[in-house]
C-alpha cells in the first residue's frame, strides 16, 4: 500500500468557498477509482485547527503502487496542476491501514516521527504497526494507518475520524470536505471493530 499526499497553500484572502464548492464537485469522481482504498479532499483554514495559512491538500491510500501510478498516467491529477500547479507529492510505503469503528470520515490527522539514529528498524517498525492497531481501535476513528518515508527515516502517522482535535493535539489537522473510500471496507478491521 502507498500512502500519498500533497498540498497547496492559498492565498491569505482566497475565497474558501470555491474549495468547499469544488471538493463536493470533484468528490464524488473518487468514488469508484479503482485500487483506491480512500481518498480525502482536505482543508487547513487559516485560524481554525491551528492552521496559520489556508491550505487546500488530498491524502489517498493506495492499495498499490500500480493503481497509484495509473492515476498519475490516467490524467486524473491534471485538473490540480491546471488549477493550483504542480506539487511535491509525499509518498510513503504503508507499514499497516486499518479499518476502525468510525462511520463519518470529519477529521485527518498527520504525524510525523524521526527515527532514531540508534533504533533497531525491526522493533520499531513493530512498535508502529502495534501502535497503528492501537489508534484503529479507539472510538470514532474511521482508517489508521502509518507509513515509512525510507529516505528521511520518519514515520507518517494518519488518522481519519469522526472526533474534532482537542487541545495539545500533536498532529496536523485537517477538516475533511469530502471523503471517497471506494475500498475503505477492504481494510483488515481493528481489533475493537
Amino acid at each position: 500500500m502507498i500512502i500519498a499526499h500533497y498540498a497547496h497553500r492559498l492565498p491569505a484572502d482566497y475565497d474558501i468557498a470555491i474549495i468547499r464548492t469544488r471538493a463536493k464537485a470533484r468528490g464524488p469522481v473518487w468514488d469508484a477509482i479503482p485500487g483506491l482504498h480512500f481518498k480525502g479532499f482536505l482543508l487547513r483554514e487559516r485560524g481554525r485547527l491551528g492552521a496559520i495559512a489556508n491550505e487546500y491538500s488530498s491524502l489517498y491510500l493506495w492499495q498499490q503502487d500500480d493503481a497509484f501510478r495509473d492515476m498519475l498516467m490516467a490524467g486524473r491529477y491534471k485538473t490540480v496542476t491546471d488549477s493550483f500547479g504542480r506539487a511535491a507529492i509525499e509518498t510513503r510505503f504503508a507499514l499497516d491501514a486499518r479499518k476502525g469503528s468510525g462511520r463519518e470520515a470529519r477529521f485527518a490527522y498527520k504525524e510525523q516521527q524521526d527515527i532514531p539514529l540508534d533504533a533497531d528498524l525491526t522493533k520499531a517498525f513493530a512498535a508502529e504497526i502495534a501502535r497503528n492497531r492501537e489508534i484503529a481501535s479507539e472510538p470514532g476513528v474511521v482508517a489508521a494507518a502509518v507509513g515509512l518515508d525510507a529516505e528521511s527515516w520518519k514515520f507518517t502517522r494518519i488518522r481519519v475520524s469522526e472526533n474534532e482535535p482537542g487541545r495539545g493535539q500533536p498532529a496536523t489537522a485537517y477538516e475533511i470536505l469530502y471523503f471517497a473510500k471506494p475500498l475503505l471496507e477492504t481494510l483488515p478491521l481493528s481489533s475493537a471493530a
